[in-house]
């Protein structure tokens, strides 16, 4: 892969180490007459569900719609952080939330994906809210324009033999059907994405006992949370295999990979040991 995008929960704090790593094998591809390695900073962020990030009363405040945001430049980072920062320090219920009012504050520079089945698009759908999930795609398209991308995921479990989360992969199905529509009446580009908890296929058992631990549960719990086990890093073929029938939600992965710009964000502190306000 030429490229590749970290996306954390809420967070990006990974980023810099992220950062130091590519810069070290850039340096060593670069030395070998090879491409640099893109790296592209970004985060899976949560909107708050009631439309501004500083209502923390009910049920429906916690949490937020996911949404992939990434920075295509070094503005489109230094958003990315503020955007971040403020869902921290202003909008935490339960999650980092942000909101309409600070994604169009902080919007430059940025290339946004509407999320996996719990974005704000693919959840109005489900729960029968096209009208909903019309609006929410007229915003960000009237927002992000050619930058804003409808995502398509498929976590399909083919293994009988596995427990893991059977549920998920209808939904998401029925989500992608109903994108595809929107996003020719719209005009706007689809992308397929995987979710990515742990690297190879292999590691899937590992991850499920790692969740059982963080959450207290017994394996054999019925009720304890379960995921797909589709969610290693897939390869470039293991995805053209998924989503052989939508090569160009395959091509506009590396439409993307191609807006984001080389940019550093690794710089020496302020020599006059001023507060640089970001």
């Amino acid at each position: 892969m030429p490229g590749m995008a970290i996306t954390d929960h809420g967070n990006m704090n990974g980023i810099m180490e992220f950062s130091q790593v590519v810069s070290r094998l850039n340096s060593e591809r670069i030395n070998n007459g090879k491409e640099p390695f893109k790296p592209i900073f970004g985060c899976e962020m949560y909107v708050a569900r009631c439309g501004d990030k500083l209502l923390k009363n009910t049920v429906k405040d916690l949490g937020g719609y996911h949404l992939i945001v990434l920075a295509k430049n070094y503005t489109g980072y230094k958003n990315l952080m503020k955007l971040v920062s403020n869902s921290w320090t202003d909008g935490y219920y339960n999650r980092p939330r942000t909101d309409y009012t600070e994604l169009e504050k902080h919007h430059e520079g940025l290339i946004v994906l509407s999320g996996c089945i719990a974005g704000e698009v693919p959840s109005k759908i489900l729960n029968g809210d096209i009208v909903g999930a019309r609006e929410a795609i007229e915003w960000y398209k009237n927002l992000w324009g050619d930058d804003y991308y409808l995502e398509l995921q498929r976590h399909e479990v083919k293994n009988p033999m596995i427990r893991a989360n059977r549920e998920l992969y209808p939904m998401q199905q029925q989500a992608n059907m109903a994108m595809m529509e929107l996003a020719k009446e719209y005009g706007i580009k689809l992308v397929c994405t995987n979710d990515v908890h742990f690297v190879d296929k292999e590691h899937a058992e590992a991850h499920d006992r790692l969740i059982c631990m963080a959450t207290g549960k017994e394996l054999d719990d019925p009720n304890r949370i379960l995921y797909t086990k589709q969610e290693w890093f897939k390869t470039c073929e293991e995805m053209g295999e998924v989503f052989s029938d939508n090569p160009e939600a395959l091509s506009n992965t590396m439409e993307i990979l191609n807006k984001v710009e080389f940019y550093s964000i690794e710089h020496q502190p302020n020599s006059n040991n001023q507060n640089i306000s970001i």
